[in-house]
């Protein structure tokens, strides 16, 4: 049966810290639009900063629906998923109002001081998720799976871009500017990282 928490400590955050993959899920709020779902997993991309705040690095490489839905007046709706691939079955949501911090925003320095270990020109942003709910599942249907390790070829492909080239491409992508559905995404040019 699952059980609502009030905050992320204890054997919540130590769950959340565990599993080597978690995702996201937005919306804009038309009912039309496109909901985005996707994975996250790059080891040091996440971390939770307080009993109720969690931030991750977006990264270039794919569209920019997360930050389009998260920009949109209004909206800011974002819900977190982690899935026991191992051990007790439990999935775990925490859903919120998340807010894309960019390059430029004088709170970067602080922020990207969570992630030194996976900070990298590929960086493009970080999203703070404020927890509005936090609950647990059974997870009895997710099936057991093995960690084997980590992709490299993100890191290794980025880390190869200087900032310039990093922007170039950003420019280059299909629905990075601008949503699926229209919505402002990232802004373009990317802005350098704030000193």
């Amino acid at each position: 049966m699952g059980q609502r928490y009030e905050r992320i400590e204890g054997r919540i955050r130590d769950f959340i810290e565990q599993q080597p993959v978690f995702f996201t899920a937005t919306a804009p709020l038309t009912g039309d639009g496109h909901v985005n779902l996707s994975p996250k997993g790059r080891s040091g991309t996440l971390a939770v900063l307080d009993q109720l705040t969690l931030a991750y690095l977006d990264f270039g490489g794919s569209g920019a629906e997360t930050i389009a839905h998260l920009r949109e007046a209004g909206n800011g709706r974002i819900t977190l998923m982690w899935c026991a691939f191992s051990g007790p079955p439990k999935v775990l949501r925490v859903h919120g109002r998340g807010e894309p911090v960019f390059r430029d925003d004088p709170r970067w320095r602080e922020y990207i001081s969570h992630f030194a270990e996976a900070d990298g020109p590929g960086a493009r942003a970080i999203i703070l998720v404020h927890a509005v709910r936090i609950s647990d599942a059974c997870g009895f249907a997710v099936p057991f799976m093995d960690y084997r390790e980590e992709r490299t070829q993100h890191a290794e492909h980025f880390g190869r871009k200087t900032d310039e080239e990093f922007a170039a491409y950003c420019e280059k992508k299909e629905h990075v500017g601008v949503s699926l559905d229209g919505l402002p995404a990232l802004p373009l040019p990317l802005p350098a990282r704030a000193d």
